[in-house]
């Protein structure tokens, strides 16, 4: 981040923080520090006045450790305890943890560490949950909350964020979305925010769950947006046919895993790891993780409020269903 970049960053944070009324007084906080638009985390856990901040940095791909913390320092985080190793000692007392990449997994010896009646937060959705992120069924066992925060309330609107990514990676691979034909691969919650924010640029938008499904005649791209599962969304024989079918279209991977050994175009070139986006929310500015982190906070606010949360409390967070706990 550049000098302008924080300052604006800092300002974001603070106003989100009001908006939601995010208070983490008497709280110990365990979260991550990170680089880019994820060095806010901790930031605004200790904007909300938590009574500890705790982030654990390592080095990742998308920068080293020492970079982090420097990162959130100069967000602000100057009140933020660093570490660089994961133990007992990093979440002893602590009510609030969150479900970011540098603490995962949150597994059976982890939640091992956390007190009866501490709280974890998915920092997404529930039905956005990758196996073996967070074990539900330990959390269960030992008292600990697990919930995620509800990405479409007024007050966070992350979702809103998700056509304008759509529209990101389209332009990246050389797509002017304005006038494309485009046959968009969705089978989640994900649909109408992407098919929105395409068509309100002028794309022509076809959607299904197969690329057999597929309008007729040519395709300028095909974007992949499908729930990922243990294998390819799109295998060699769905590539295969893609580039058969619509010859010159390029496959943008949004969402859901794809084999990338045929002939067919895919954007990005780097593939993400498996599960994971083809694009983060900060490819389009830190305003989607600014809320989107934030609410992530909310959740572990009224997960420990010691009390039964008001409607309008309870309506920042999602609880994970029954069925999901094994």
């Amino acid at each position: 981040m550049n000098g302008a970049n924080v300052a604006r960053v800092r300002a974001l944070c603070a106003e989100m923080v009001a908006r939601i009324g995010l208070d983490l007084r008497g709280r110990v906080v365990v979260t991550e520090a990170a680089t880019g638009a994820y060095a806010v985390t901790p930031v605004l856990a200790q904007l909300a006045g938590a009574a500890e901040v705790r982030a654990l940095a390592r080095d990742s791909r998308y920068g080293t450790a020492d970079e982090a913390q420097a990162q959130v320092v100069a967000l602000g985080g100057t009140g933020v305890r660093f570490t660089r190793v994961k133990d007992a000692a990093l979440f002893d007392g602590a009510d609030v943890v969150t479900n970011s990449g540098h603490l995962r997994p949150i597994d059976a010896r982890t939640v091992g560490w956390l007190r009866p009646g501490a709280a974890v937060s998915l920092m997404y959705e529930p039905w956005e949950l990758r196996p073996g992120e967070v074990d539900l069924a330990a959390c269960q066992r030992a008292g600990v909350s697990v919930a995620g925060p509800d990405e479409h309330h007024p007050d966070v609107g992350v979702f809103g964020y998700l056509g304008v990514m759509a529209v990101r990676q389209l332009l990246d691979a050389g797509i002017p979305v304005r006038g494309s034909r485009v046959l968009l691969l969705c089978d989640n919650g994900f649909l109408d925010d992407i098919g929105t924010g395409l068509r309100a640029l002028g794309a022509d938008v076809t959607v299904a769950e197969r690329p057999e499904d597929g309008p007729p005649g040519r395709l300028d791209a095909v974007v992949v947006a499908l729930h990922p599962r243990e294998h390819y969304r799109l295998d060699h024989r769905a590539m295969v046919y893609i580039g058969q079918r619509y010859p010159g279209a390029v496959v943008t991977q949004y969402w859901g895993d794809i084999d990338r050994t045929t002939a067919t175009p895919v954007w990005p070139p780097t593939p993400p790891e498996p599960g994971h986006m083809g694009i983060l929310p900060s490819a389009v500015g830190a305003d989607p993780i600014v809320a989107l982190q934030a609410a992530g906070l909310k959740v572990g606010e009224v997960l420990t409020l010691g009390r039964p949360p008001t409607p309008e409390e309870e309506a920042f967070l999602l609880r994970v269903p029954e069925r999901a706990v094994t």
